[in-house]
């Protein structure tokens, strides 16, 4: 039955672009929604003792088109049905052009969840696209001058990757015989470590791309919240679907277990969480800051899962679950509070809690969650990165956390204060202040009942020493007053950081460092192996 998790958003989709126009059938599609999240947790039980799969047509075996979901591509449909029905929830009353809206954003939920679910290589790069090609089109939504420009730059750099990545299939498809991911893998297996890594640079590139690593990751923020673009579609790309390349990364390290470099991805992991949370710090907008913490977690995420010990392995998964559900409640909640105090700078914008208490308190505690404050969402999953690792390595993760501290020291600004703009703040829609609180108190509820849903999401039992968590929370709350002082005297009003967050890649860069970082890749195998 994994069929219908994949044409069950379609359906949802084609149905709402007839008849968007009526509440009562927004109301259905938020049901059937909410029924397919429901379904989500089912399959995830499911998925806890053995893989379930479903050939697609008559065909079976290497020649047919097969789904398959083990716990780790269930834990993914899972994230993705919470996250679209937040959303489905809070753009209730969007208003503009909605029969289109509503169809690409229910057609990206469905492109996404084909994804996770697919067992095939090829069928991936075509999911891919078709997600690609609707994120271009809500890119462009507005139809701004501007937001048409960052479209094709979209379009034309994400071309330009997934020709890497045909490149890796078309290697993968001459020595193995097959694009069956599982066949492929034991194929690969067999062979020697110098006949895979031509395709695994090619396609580790592509998949580096995605994720937007170093050094991907100047054009990608500025893409994803540019001027115009509905804040719903800005939560789900930094939100939700660079989880779907990170999804690729874990399932490709996989397929070329005897090739992967994890030391290499460790490295480049550590310095994209460090670059991304520092041109976080040198944004005004606060948009654009939620956008290059984006990358600054990605890059942690990337750390976590490259550092071979099962708890730091377990720490990255679940801050992809973090990550998800803290960043779409941040930018929810700004979608709200830009709207209603008209701007998007975060020098302007003061009194948050004070005007709008539910979507001021739900936004903090998901800054508390990215920022790892005990009890919340992040300071688990971070306590399972930092486990047991090397002394450098538990320094560099501290810095990385001290960086978002300070970043988010200057977002969060705006939740005190008294603001210059004049008149009441219209308060925000139910159908947005809902999904917001929800969200912002799984940010609560992952961190208190963290180790539960570890086990629920990743069948991983874990244990929390009571001392070492206590540590790590006196070495947070040392670092929050570290914070606090280098914002205070270094970082707030210092004009000279704008220049530095106003770094981007043409595309001629971007085509480049595609080339540079497979070359990179190749060389650094030829150097160990």
């Amino acid at each position: 039955m994994l069929t219908y998790y994949v044409i069950a958003p379609v359906l949802i989709a084609a149905f709402l672009f007839l008849a968007s126009t009526n509440n009562t059938a927004r109301i259905l599609a938020i049901f059937f929604q909410m029924a397919l999240f429901i379904a989500s947790v089912h399959l995830v039980l499911v998925t806890r003792d053995a893989e379930v799969f479903t050939f697609v047509g008559n065909y079976e075996g290497a020649l047919g088109i097969v789904l398959r979901a083990n716990h780790l591509s269930a834990d993914f449909v899972f994230i993705t049905t919470l996250i679209f029905l937040a959303i489905s929830v809070y753009s209730y009353k969007e208003k503009r052009n909605m029969p289109l809206f509503w169809f690409l954003l229910f057609l990206m939920e469905a492109s996404l969840i084909g994804l996770f679910l697919s067992g095939d290589l090829f069928n991936i790069f075509v999911l891919v696209e078709v997600s690609t090609t609707v994120t271009l089109i809500l890119v462009m939504y507005s139809r701004g001058k501007r937001n048409m420009f960052n479209g094709m730059l979209f379009l034309m750099a994400n071309v330009v990757a997934a020709q890497f990545y045909l490149f890796g299939l078309g290697y993968i498809y001459m020595v193995a015989g097959t694009l069956d991911i599982r066949l492929a893998t034991e194929v690969l297996a067999t062979l020697e470590p110098r006949a895979q890594i031509l395709p695994y640079a090619l396609i580790m590139s592509s998949v580096a791309f995605k994720c937007a690593l170093l050094p991907f990751f100047s054009w990608s923020p500025k893409v994803r919240v540019y001027l115009g673009t509905p804040t719903v579609v800005q939560a789900v790309l930094s939100g939700l679907q660079v989880k779907s390349a990170l999804y690729l990364f874990i399932r490709f390290q996989d397929v070329f277990q005897t090739v992967a470099i994890q030391e290499f991805f460790l490295v480049i992991g550590i310095i994209s969480a460090v670059f991304g949370a520092f041109l976080a710090i040198c944004q005004t907008n606060v948009r654009m800051i939620l956008a290059y913490h984006t990358i600054s977690q990605v890059g942690l995420i990337i750390v976590g899962i490259s550092i071979n010990h099962a708890y730091s392995n377990v720490g990255g998964l679940y801050h992809i679950f973090s990550h998800a559900v803290f960043k779409t409640t941040l930018f929810l909640s700004v979608g709200v509070i830009a709207h209603s105090y008209g701007t998007d700078d975060v020098y302007k914008i003061r009194g948050v809690l004070k005007r709008m208490p539910v979507v001021g308190v739900s936004a903090a505690a998901a800054v508390l969650g990215i920022t790892g404050a005990p009890f919340f969402i992040g300071s688990v999953s971070k306590y399972f990165i930092s486990y047991d690792i090397p002394p450098f390595l538990n320094v560099i993760t501290v810095l990385i956390s001290l960086g978002t501290i300070i970043s988010f020291a200057k977002f969060s600004t705006m939740f005190f204060g008294n603001t210059d703009i004049q008149g009441d703040v219209p308060s925000p829609e139910k159908c947005k202040t809902v999904p917001i609180s929800l969200l912002g108190s799984i940010c609560l509820g992952g961190g208190v009942f963290g180790t539960q849903l570890i086990f629920f999401l990743f069948r991983h039992e874990v244990n929390m020493v009571l001392s070492s968590y206590i540590q790590k929370s006196l070495v947070f709350l040392i670092s929050v007053g570290i914070g606090w002082l280098v914002y205070a005297h270094v970082i707030k009003g210092n004009e000279a950081l704008k220049r530095f967050g106003g770094i981007n890649f043409s595309f001629k860069s971007i085509c480049a460092a595609i080339g540079c970082f497979m070359a990179v890749i190749l060389v650094y195998f030829a150097v160990i192996g």
